[in-house]
């Protein structure tokens, strides 16, 4: 039974979330500050932290920055009502895994945290963070790429399904795979997004996006890369 930190000052929003985290299963615990946070993910080792950003105390990103400065390796999803692009890039460089603006969707969130834990069980932190191709240099924890020394603008989700791919070298990837370990949706959006974000990866990437030489497809299948 997987134990998740639930780090919120506000009540309800932690009393919801329990309740639904424990009728799937999942052992909690929560704390309601910053110090708290740290203290309670140090001495409880959860398998994951649902971190909001704006704690008494502590900010979640000084939290969180804090966490892994530690090597506290476990999954962190961040909650939070701002939506600025800043404040999401600003978490994902200082180590978190994912992302929640408020007001979300229960089941969304369950199932991100159900691909979390999975993502990090069947790792066992052991992927490297640098990935190389060609000419192509990718750093999944630093959110760089560049190809030919010249870098290269990725989305998030990009990375992520570059990640997949890569963690799975030479394996068929499908892409009702993708969509739940990268979107985490328990509906999914069409497949059609998958394809769309492997064109725009090919174009970025492979020196014959027509013609690829790493990303490839698999016929009434998926993907597969073979750098």
């Amino acid at each position: 039974m997987s134990r998740i930190l639930i780090v919120e000052d506000e009540p309800d929003i932690v009393r919801g979330l329990e309740l639904n985290l424990r009728a799937e299963g999942y052992e909690t615990v929560s704390a309601a500050t910053g110090p708290d946070g740290v203290q309670a993910a140090l001495r409880e080792a959860p398998d994951l932290v649902l971190l909001d950003i704006m704690l008494p105390g502590m900010s979640g990103l000084d939290v969180c920055r804090e966490l892994r400065a530690r090597k506290f390796d476990r999954p962190i999803i961040m909650l939070t009502a701002r939506s600025a692009e800043v404040d999401r890039v600003v978490g994902l460089e200082i180590g978190a895994d994912d992302y929640v603006t408020k007001p979300f969707g229960i089941r969304e969130l369950l199932a991100r945290i159900r691909v979390r834990l999975r993502r990090h069980e069947g790792s066992g932190r052991e992927r490297n963070a640098i990935l190389r191709f060609g000419d192509v240099e990718v750093d999944f924890d630093r959110h760089e790429a560049t190809r030919r020394t010249v870098r290269v603008e990725l989305t998030g989700k990009e990375f992520d399904v570059l990640r997949m791919l890569a963690d799975r070298r030479g394996k068929i990837v499908t892409r009702d795979q993708l969509l739940e370990e990268v979107w985490g949706y328990e509906h999914f959006p069409t497949t059609r997004t998958v394809d769309n974000h492997i064109l725009r990866l090919r174009q970025k990437l492979e020196e014959n996006p027509s013609d690829p030489r790493y990303i490839l497809s698999i016929y009434g299948e998926g993907y597969k890369f073979v750098g």
